[in-house]
């Protein structure tokens, strides 16, 4: 039993401001946030949408991922693709796992989800083992599109500001990371997990 979303909204009005502003979340005076507190203003909750709009490719016909396979893959094996982001990035290492058919989290059977297990923990050690990674971070959203796509972010080493949950954050504000120096990422790491299962995608293929 949960909280229907209208009362859920009802609950969070009545511990906001007098202009209907929620109260600073702790993460704001964490030394990782990325802003400074004082300077901060919440916005106001917005009342709850409903139905929710569709995602971004619900429909597999409309799925740019589905229709569109081979685009930005440096690795895949039958059931599964390591795809790097199309635009520039602010870290020395940041891919989606994705299926190669279309699901999400909660679609997948048992050997689907064991496998994205494996998958992850190795990619964590081949991220780790390219040198100067502080962490690396696995996050899965998917508000946006309904193609389940996990993330893999790595942070660099010593940069403790950049430790947690705001990493995504930071990455948006860094100046972006050498092209050359991620697709070597990209490429070691691809081959590593090749040694593993699947293959590696050439990088002219990208």
């Amino acid at each position: 039993m949960t909280l229907d979303p209208q009362t859920f909204y009802e609950r969070a009005r009545q511990i906001s401001s007098a202009d209907g502003r929620l109260p600073k979340p702790s993460a704001a005076e964490w030394d990782v946030f990325p802003f400074e507190y004082d300077s901060l203003v919440t916005k106001r909750l917005e009342p709850p949408v409903l139905p929710e709009p569709p995602r971004r490719g619900e429909d597999p016909s409309e799925c740019w991922r589905c229709q569109n396979q081979q685009d930005g893959v440096v690795w895949r094996n039958d059931r599964w693709l390591l795809v790097r982001l199309a635009e520039p990035i602010g870290l020395p290492f940041l891919a989606m796992v994705m299926p190669r058919e279309h699901l999400d989290l909660g679609d997948l059977d048992d050997a689907a989800a064991a496998e994205l297990g494996l998958i992850v923990v190795r990619l964590d050690r081949a991220v780790r083992a390219l040198g100067g990674i502080g962490r690396v971070h696995v996050n899965k959203w998917g508000d946006g599109g309904a193609h389940l796509h996990v993330f893999v972010i790595a942070r660099p080493e010593g940069l403790l500001q950049l430790r947690g949950s705001e990493l995504a954050l930071w990455e948006e504000m860094l100046p972006r990371y050498p092209q050359d120096l991620v697709d070597d990422g990209l490429e070691r790491v691809a081959a590593d997990l090749a040694g593993w299962d699947g293959v590696a995608l050439p990088r002219e293929s990208w």
